[in-house]
């Protein structure tokens, strides 16, 4: 499988990642949760924050306010993407990741924008959190895939350095 990454990085708040090294996390995130591995494929990532996240939130789901992670994924038809052609889009907050990694004792930072890569990718893939049960499966399924990602010897916080000073 060759993933195709381009990503953004729409902030100036926090360290940009290296390249090589969201690639590698992306490409193993992508398998792990089983996407499709037959044709090669695009994934366009934006980091943004708080702000430009509330906005994409209001203007694309209709909801007030920021979240964590939006996922355009458009595997429905695959037979109409062309070789490299974007099949996932995702927005990713780093606000939201420094909130909830600070707020919760099992992640941080790193480990929480890493989560909101897999949870897109998860969702991209087929699974969904809307009812319980899919929501107690997708919650499994992340767990499930960033221990690969960690067993794989992907360093979440080599790739997404904390920032210096406190938010």
């Amino acid at each position: 499988m060759e993933v195709q990454l381009s990503y953004s990085w729409e902030t100036r708040r926090y360290p940009r990642p290296s390249r090589r090294l969201l690639k590698d996390l992306v490409v193993h995130a992508a398998e792990l949760a089983g996407l499709p591995g037959d044709f090669d494929w695009g994934l366009n990532i934006r980091f943004v924050g708080d702000r430009a996240m509330a906005a994409a939130n209001r203007d694309f789901v209709g909801h007030v306010g920021t979240t964590d992670v939006i996922t355009f994924s458009y595997f429905d038809d695959p037979s109409s993407l062309f070789p490299g052609e974007p099949a996932v889009e995702l927005l990713i907050c780093l606000d939201a990741a420094w909130r909830e990694g600070a707020r919760r004792s099992d992640s941080n930072y790193a480990r929480e924008t890493a989560l909101y890569i897999v949870h897109g990718l998860l969702h991209s893939a087929g699974e969904d959190d809307l009812e319980p049960a899919p929501r107690r499966r997708m919650r499994r399924r992340e767990r499930e895939v960033l221990s690969g990602l960690e067993a794989a010897g992907i360093d979440f916080a080599a790739i997404f350095p904390a920032p210096e000073a406190a938010l």
